[in-house]
């Protein structure tokens, strides 16, 4: 289930956009607290697939410094950001260069939801729902094969499943304890340290002068950066 992160100070069009979403089977947060920092620390903990931002009440929400904020950050500049406009507003449109898409109030449920939709699934590295391509580096979910540049790359299950894991977040950071989560599981008994081998050995095999593709988020974890 996608998470969608709304910032926005709570109102009748914000309450439809959220009904909306929440009936199409979307988890949603709501960050009322108009402070850019607050809705940036709220971002970083929750980790959403997007970010809704209220435009609608500008003298409440200073969204337009919120959104180059989050475009600007490293942590978060992968998150697609998806506008919601006053009736007049296309004017904004102008100092929010660079946002993935937007609708102007009042919106129809159904068609926002059609519209995020597509903004999700834009955002995802995948050529098909059996390969991930990112450059050279082809994943292949069905035969649980990697190859770089045409050759094969020979992975252990782990190594693999980390790989695929980071690729198909492309651009997210997660910290060491949530990769042990989502690959290891809750009953894994090792340390965050198994993270950082792992990490060391698939980057051993899948980069080189011309190739990186996994960062290193000091004090914080990993993302997928090609």
């Amino acid at each position: 289930m996608s998470v969608i992160l709304i910032i926005g100070i709570e109102d009748e069009s914000l309450l439809r956009a959220k009904r909306a979403l929440k009936d199409a089977d979307y988890q949603v947060v709501t960050v009322e607290e108009p402070e850019a920092q607050a809705a940036y620390e709220e971002a970083l903990k929750r980790r959403p697939d997007l970010v809704l931002l209220d435009f609608t009440s500008p003298r409440d929400l200073d969204a337009q410094f919120i959104f180059h904020k989050f475009k600007k950050d490293r942590f978060l500049r992968g998150t697609p950001i998806f506008a919601l406009l006053p009736e007049d507003g296309v004017g904004i449109l102008d100092s929010v260069q660079g946002i993935d898409d937007f609708i102007f109030e009042p919106a129809n449920g159904k068609e926002l939801a059609a519209r995020l939709r597509a903004v999700l699934k834009k955002a995802m590295p995948t050529d098909s729902e059996d390969h991930i391509k990112i450059g050279d580096l082809i994943i292949d979910v069905a035969k649980y094969e990697v190859t770089l540049n045409g050759s094969k790359v020979e992975l252990t299950y782990k190594e693999y499943e980390l790989l695929k894991f980071l690729a198909s977040n492309k651009g997210r950071v997660y910290s060491r304890d949530q990769l042990l989560d989502k690959i290891w599981g809750y009953d894994y008994y090792g340390g965050t340290r198994t993270v950082d081998v792992h990490i060391r050995r698939l980057r051993s095999k899948i980069e080189d002068r011309k190739h990186t593709f996994i960062d290193t988020i000091r004090n914080i974890g990993y993302k997928f950066i090609a």
